[in-house]
């Protein structure tokens, strides 16, 4: 359940009152886990997708809650009258980023007029001092973007190549609106280690995720080219994605500029260190997408129209995972292990020894050997109903489902039920496998079908804009789940 599909007054979820019902209602119902998406920010030319993200470390501004700032007396009262959007069952970034930034602007007006208490300044400058590693770049990054309308990698070559005396005139002259950029990452940050405060409270542990790759426009890639494949004018010679698969018959056609490894193994993969040690301060656990990418990566010309001509790239992943031991000895880490999946993948997560995904929603074919079958799994993985990008298991089986997948489910489960009960029949099937943990998404957990689905990976629009209603998120529409854990032993 991510942070944007909660319920709130303003157009989209937050982390606000509603992201600690929530919570609550986790605890009542007898969870222990609440997995999430990158909190990463967002944008219109993304998608709004958190995989394609400006920045592999700030926050997304669209998920501060309004009320919590009045809370805090950043913004008065009436405010939250006045930014009120109509609840719907999809979020509504139009109008979300729109408000966002304008409360935002407002707030950080205050700061400029030392209204904010001094205690809160204190605050700010030791967020500013503690992640001036990634904040600095970023900030100035977005103020260039704000002053330019343009990605960087069209800016003057010597913003474009960073030199110097370049981002020190643009470092003085885009004073204000640097420190705004780092008051909202500073916003943003209280206002989620408050919540993750509060869910520790209640026992429950936050499993974020990490994309693999970052969008081709972020800070990060600014900031550090020559860890990415880039030519002279800085535009990718190979980028991202992955083969033909279940998603798409073209491919998965990402965009972004895949990594210099060799590169950044000479430098002790220090960006990937920072990276993970930040992860692990702001969730508990990572599931660290795309983990096959690590293996080896798909690697496709930056030229090319779909994913289909590319090739498979090995790259130093021993070295890599020996440091990432090192560094990260109790490896609080899950493995996203999915699509095309070869010994060297398979090998690299046993020899880590931590867990990998299996997913319900794959495990109905007729193959003996199917590793995402309850009966297969060991239980050193995490099994899922389905992920943000399969469909609802209801919606899987009214649109996608064949006969034959039909009938291995009722085989499985022991028993025929309607359209309406396959959800939380998944979640039962879920909760029995012998797999340390099970993550279900809420969907299921409430039956829903093909019009709550997250995401598509083959669309690039239309994406990540489900929404939960009040209605919906009411303890008693989880007590069978309660149940059912119980029964389980899972409690």
């Amino acid at each position: 359940m991510h942070i944007s599909s909660l319920p709130s007054k303003f157009g989209i979820g937050d982390l606000g009152p509603e992201s600690y019902k929530f919570a609550q209602l986790l605890e009542k119902s007898k969870q222990h886990y609440w997995s999430i998406l990158p909190l990463s920010p967002t944008s219109f030319e993304g998608g709004n997708s958190p995989y394609q993200t400006c920045s592999a470390f700030a926050g997304n501004p669209l998920l501060i809650s309004p009320e919590k700032l009045v809370e805090k007396r950043f913004l008065p009262k009436e405010i939250k009258k006045t930014m009120a959007v109509p609840q719907s069952s999809k979020v509504n970034y139009k109008e979300a980023y729109l408000q966002k930034e304008l409360m935002l602007r407002r707030a950080f007006a205050k700061l400029k007029q030392h209204q904010l208490m001094f205690n809160d300044k204190r605050c700010f400058e030791a967020f500013m001092l503690e992640n001036g590693f990634w904040l600095d770049d970023y900030a100035l990054f977005m103020a260039l973007k704000a002053k330019t309308g343009m990605p960087w990698h069209t800016w003057p070559a010597t913003l474009r190549l960073r030199e110097p005396e370049a981002l020190a005139k643009e470092n003085q002259e885009l004073t204000d609106e640097i420190a705004y950029q780092k008051f909202v990452q500073y916003i943003f940050f209280s206002q989620w280690s408050e919540l993750k405060a509060f869910c520790k409270e209640k026992q429950i542990r936050i499993i974020g995720d990490m994309p693999f790759y970052v969008a081709y426009d972020s800070a990060d890639i600014w900031a550090n080219q020559e860890l990415f494949s880039l030519d002279k004018q800085s535009k990718p010679r190979f980028v991202g994605g992955v083969p033909p698969d279940y998603f798409s018959e073209d491919g998965q056609l990402w965009g972004n500029p895949v990594y210099e490894w060799r590169r950044m193994e000479k430098a002790g993969f220090e960006w990937w260190l920072k990276r993970v040690d930040y992860g692990l301060k702001v969730y508990d656990l990572l599931r660290l997408d795309h983990f096959r990418g690590f293996v080896a990566y798909w690697r496709v010309s930056g030229t090319a129209k779909n994913a289909r001509e590319g090739r498979w790239v090995k790259t130093p992943s021993k070295p890599f995972f020996a440091c990432l031991k090192a560094n990260f000895p109790a490896l609080p880490f899950i493995a996203e292990d999915l699509g095309v999946i070869d010994a060297p993948v398979k090998e690299a997560v046993k020899a880590l020894g931590i867990p990998g995904m299996k997913v319900l929603l794959f495990s109905f074919d007729d193959r003996d050997d199917n590793p995402h079958r309850v009966a297969s799994h060991p239980q050193n993985v995490v099994v899922y109903t389905g992920t943000h990008d399969t469909n609802t298991a209801r919606g899987w089986f009214a649109n996608e489902a064949s006969s034959k997948q039909k009938a291995n489910f009722f085989k499985q489960i022991g028993k025929k039920v309607t359209e309406a009960e396959v959800g939380f029949e998944m979640v039962k099937l879920a909760l029995s496998s012998q797999a340390k943990l099970s993550i279900l998404p809420v969907q299921d957990a409430l039956g829903l079908g093909k019009d709550a689905r997250m995401n598509r990976p083959s669309s690039a629009f239309g994406n990540w804009e489900w929404r939960a209603t009040p209605k919906q998120l009411m303890l008693k529409n989880f007590e069978r789940l309660s149940n059912v854990t119980v029964q389980e032993g899972r409690d």
